[in-house]
């Protein structure tokens, strides 16, 4: 896929990355259902690991500036969580190689989905230790729940749209990816 094309996915990911959480938090979901996470990792997956990064720098931060979600003490830990995102799954995409997209797809997204979140919860940990976050109680149990338990639903969507869209705009020759 041409860089042109990529930077044009990236840049519809980008914009993905405040129509998705304006659309999503008035309604209470936004937590929950992780609106900017499909995007950057579509980005990532689709065109590779600098796209996917700049979608998981960019886009949190353009959405935060116009709609103040997330937070900027939310960002704090979302912003390596989302970047990491973007460039495990351009790297793992890259990486993969079965015959079946969708096989790729999920090898790619599953490992990537653990990791950028174990990264999100490790700085909040951070975080929390350095008294970033105040002097809140910081438990294993507790990060676990933000990261993995209250966020189901969310990668429940993510592990079915994300491959469903990505092999859809793949045969509809909207995109190249292996």
């Amino acid at each position: 896929m041409s860089g042109i094309k990529k930077f044009c996915i990236c840049a519809i990911c980008i914009a993905m990355c405040y129509v998705l959480p304006a659309a999503v938090h008035p309604l209470g979901w936004g937590q929950i259902l992780s609106p900017l996470h499909i995007p950057v990792l579509v980005c990532g997956l689709v065109c590779g690991p600098f796209y996917g990064f700049t979608c998981g720098i960019v886009g949190p931060l353009l959405s935060s500036g116009l709609t103040g979600m997330p937070t900027m003490l939310a960002l704090t830990s979302m912003l390596p969580e989302l970047a990491a995102y973007g460039v495990l799954g351009g790297a793992f995409m890259r990486g993969v190689c079965t015959k079946s997209l969708l096989i790729n797809v999920y090898l790619s997204l599953i490992p990537t989905m653990l990791l950028g979140r174990a990264i999100g919860a490790l700085c909040k940990a951070l975080y929390y230790t350095f008294g970033v976050f105040g002097v809140e109680t910081l438990s294993i149990s507790g990060l676990a729940s933000t990261y993995f338990i209250s966020t189901l639903p969310g990668i429940i969507v993510q592990l079915t749209l994300i491959p469903l869209l990505i092999v859809t705009l793949k045969e509809e020759k909207l995109i190249k990816v292996k």
